[in-house]
């Protein structure tokens, strides 16, 4: 009889112990099915976002949007007029960006010589906003008041999700 009473309780481990191997094995199951699903999916290719292009022509579209048409078209032609001088800009800053890096890999190294090629880096951005900057002021100078305006308020909000496509 005093057999009887402690084999109760073995027997109560037993199914518990079962139990939780059972359980345990079902997530086992699980967590490897999901593991093996993802091992042989090719990965998704990222897709480009929408409104995260950061080119001029991206942001000069968007500024172009927010204006009446005809002022819109205004700053465009303005912009477009000095096209040449833009990419001749832009070509500086390239050129400078690439001097910054050959002079930061050269053996030996000269910290002049990184500040001089930043230096320059730093007065081919200037150059080119200049030239951006004259080509905003002479369409300004041609543009309504109400276009004038709305450039002044640009952007009218930092969180506008609003896209443009292009």
């Amino acid at each position: 009889m005093v057999l009887r009473v402690a084999e109760k309780p073995n027997r109560a481990r037993l199914y518990l112990l079962a139990a939780s191997l059972t359980l345990n094995l079902a997530f086992a199951g699980v967590a490897g099915a999901l593991a093996l699903r993802h091992a042989h999916k090719a990965p998704a290719p990222l897709k480009p976002v929408a409104g995260m292009g950061h080119s001029v022509q991206f942001h000069l579209d968007r500024i172009a949007a927010s204006l009446p048409p005809s002022d819109g078209q205004i700053l465009h032609e303005e912009v477009n007029a000095e096209a040449v001088k833009l990419a001749a800009a832009q070509a500086e800053i390239r050129l400078s960006k690439e001097a910054v890096r050959d002079s930061l890999r050269a053996e030996p190294f000269d910290p002049r010589a990184v500040r001089t090629a930043m230096a320059e880096t730093s007065m081919a951005r200037d150059h080119f906003f200049r030239v951006l900057h004259d080509a905003f002021a002479i369409a300004t100078a041609r543009m309504s008041a109400a276009g004038r305006q709305r450039l002044a308020d640009w952007p009218a909000s930092r969180h506008d999700n609003a896209v443009v496509t292009q």
